[in-house]
This record gives C-alpha cells, sequence and structure tokens, in this order.
C-alpha cells in the first residue's frame, strides 16, 4: 500500500525551480495584503467575478454546463436548477460559498472530506453523496484521437478509508511542525487525493475544492479573488501533462511530486499576477480614470490584448465596469468596426481591429 511522508518528500522538493516559484508566490502574497489594504474596493466585484468562473471552470472541466444566464442566476441564488448539470453546479457554488466564508473552521479530515463530498450532490438524487467509492475506478484520458486510454489504476475501494486518513494524519502532522512550506505540504496532498481517487464521481470538483480550502488556511486566499479553476481549465492540457508525468511509480512509492507541484506553483502564481493586474488598474489614480472614459478603457484593453477576449475576461480585467457598460461598449464598438466577434453563445470573443 502507497505511504506517505511529507516531510522527507517535501525536502526533497526544494529544488531551485520550486525554490523560485515558492519565493515568488510568498512576494506575490505579500503584494496582495497591501493591494487589497490600499484598495478595499477592489475586493467585492472580484469575489463576485471569481465565483461565478470558478463555479463554471470546475465543473466544465467534466463535461458539466449549461448557459450563462442560467450559470450567473444559479451561482447568485436566483434560480433554482432543472437538469443534472445545473444540480452539480448548485453544488459546488455552495460547497465553494462554504469554504470562502468558513475554512478556518474546517479541518483536513476524512469526515470532513465526505461531508464536503456530500454537500456537492446535494442537489441530486445520487446515493453515493458522502460515501467513499464502492467500486475500484479507474483514470482514463483521450490521446488526441478521441479514444480514451487508461492512465492511472487508483488504489482499490477497499483501501480508501485507510489511505484517506494515513494522508489526513500525516498532513496535519507535518503542518504542525512547520518544516514544510504549507504551499508544498497543499500541492502534494491534492496530489495524492487524486491519486487515491475516493468517491465514484467528483473527485476532480472535490480536489480543486481542498486546494482552495488548504490554501486560504494556510493564509493564501487569492482563490477568492482570481479564480484558480479557470486558469487550470485553460490550459487543461497541461494540468492532464503534469498529473501523468507525477503518477508514474505511485502505486510502488517510486513516483516524483516535482511536476504536479511546479505546476500547481506556478497556477497558483499565476492568479497572483492576474490580480497585479487587476489591482494596478483599480487602484490607478482618479484623474487616469476621469480622463478616459469607460468605452477607451474596454477599448485599450482589448487592444492591449494578444488573444480574443470574453465578456467575463473584459469585466475580470476591468471590475469596477459594470456588466451592462460592457455590452454596450462592446455593440457600439462592433457598430464601428473597430472590434470583430468570434464565435457564437458562450463561446464569443472579441478581438481589436486595431492593434
Amino acid at each position: 500500500m502507497h505511504t506517505f511522508d511529507y516531510e522527507k518528500s517535501g525536502h526533497e522538493l526544494l529544488t531551485p525551480q520550486t525554490v523560485n516559484l515558492l519565493n515568488a508566490v510568498h512576494e506575490a502574497k505579500g503584494r496582495q495584503n497591501t493591494q487589497l489594504q490600499v484598495s478595499p474596493e477592489l475586493a467585492e466585484p472580484l469575489v463576485n467575478i471569481a465565483r461565478i468562473q470558478s463555479t463554471d471552470a470546475s465543473n466544465r472541466i467534466e463535461g458539466i454546463s449549461t448557459t450563462n444566464k442560467r450559470l450567473a442566476g444559479i451561482v447568485s441564488e436566483k434560480v433554482s436548477p432543472r437538469n443534472r448539470d445545473e444540480e452539480e453546479i448548485a453544488g459546488y457554488r455552495d460547497v465553494l460559498k462554504t469554504i470562502h466564508e468558513d475554512y478556518a473552521y474546517i479541518p483536513l479530515k476524512p469526515n470532513v472530506i465526505l461531508q464536503l463530498h456530500r454537500d456537492l450532490f446535494k442537489h441530486t438524487p445520487l446515493a453515493f453523496a458522502g460515501h467513499w467509492k464502492d467500486a475500484d475506478n479507474m483514470i482514463v484520458e483521450s490521446d488526441g484521437t478521441g479514444h480514451a486510454k487508461l492512465r492511472f489504476t487508483p488504489p482499490s475501494a477497499l483501501q480508501t478509508s485507510e489511505l484517506m486518513a494515513a494522508a489526513c494524519d500525516n498532513y496535519n502532522k507535518t503542518n504542525e511542525t512547520g518544516d514544510i512550506d504549507s504551499l508544498l505540504l497543499t500541492c502534494m496532498f491534492v496530489f495524492d487525493f487524486t491519486c487515491i481517487h475516493p468517491f465514484n464521481d467528483g473527485n476532480g470538483r472535490m480536489s480543486r475544492l481542498l486546494t482552495l480550502l488548504l490554501l486560504y488556511r494556510s493564509g493564501y486566499e487569492i482563490g477568492k479573488y482570481i479564480s484558480i479553476e479557470h486558469l487550470i481549465e485553460q490550459g487543461r492540457a497541461t494540468y492532464y501533462e503534469a498529473l501523468a508525468a507525477s503518477t508514474v511509480g505511485w502505486d510502488g512509492n517510486t513516483y516524483d511530486y516535482a511536476p504536479f507541484v511546479n505546476y500547481l506553483l506556478g497556477i497558483i502564481l499565476a492568479a497572483y499576477r492576474e490580480f497585479d493586474g487587476r489591482a494596478a488598474i483599480v487602484s490607478a489614480p482618479a484623474s487616469s480614470h476621469h480622463s478616459t472614459t469607460k468605452k477607451q478603457r474596454i477599448a485599450d484593453v482589448l487592444s492591449q490584448s494578444l488573444r480574443p477576449l470574453s465578456k467575463a475576461d473584459i469585466q475580470q480585467t476591468l471590475p469596477d465596469i459594470s456588466t451592462s457598460t460592457i455590452e454596450r461598449t462592446l455593440k457600439a464598438l462592433l457598430d464601428a468596426d473597430q472590434i470583430q466577434k468570434l464565435g457564437a453563445g458562450r463561446s464569443t470573443r472579441y478581438v481589436s481591429l486595431h492593434r
């Protein structure tokens, strides 16, 4: 059976690449704390956008989706779910809210993880919610040609309870010593959780929720303001590559945490850097906002981007500008032939014609 030694593994991870990532995240955390003190008005709009993006992205990774309008209504709790996908989206919304608001009172224990899983599926009639898997499972992925291939065989259902207890126990004991950076502990535990694959369904979503929980409990609250799930979804191929690289030899304790740990640290750092960008825009001197119209600021964001942007991308960059203003401006820019519309529906993106 797999064994856990986060103290030993944590020390082995301290290569120059990983140490540089850790230092960069530590510095970014300090900047975020300062930025929120200077511009407290930055928090609310970013939190609202991140909640929607996180709920949307984490579910879409698993093939679960709804329309943008329905998504916004479900996240704001203004509409009730009307099908299986929306029931699961509502469950993610609830667990995400619990973690955002009460993380300080949510310890990492097997029974707590079971309770979070129960709540993830509480809007569904599924009987397995809140229980460890009762049958062996496999982790499969597409080979790029539409064919599924086996990537990893998790431990059997009979081993799940014991493995989850051992992983939580070793995490907590190591965390109490303070000898291993809590960021490394978070990354290692989340990876092991993914390998154990302890549930019949919902393992991916639970892994991302536990990432947020452990980050928040360690003082890294970036996921409240910038959606880590959204960043993972944007480059999901790299996410799966990192998982695949680290799982080799996991069952025989000959694996390497480094590919996944460095990947996740990179995602966390990218989230902090996005926050830096948002803070710089919102915290700009008031005179610059007065002299530049909202329409021009939206046009500038599009012209400065190297990729097409969605309305959500623009709103995340300019959280002080309302959705209705962005929509009116995009229509005006389209009518003036200053931007081009790409795609339709949820895939709609906009690109400047004057870059």
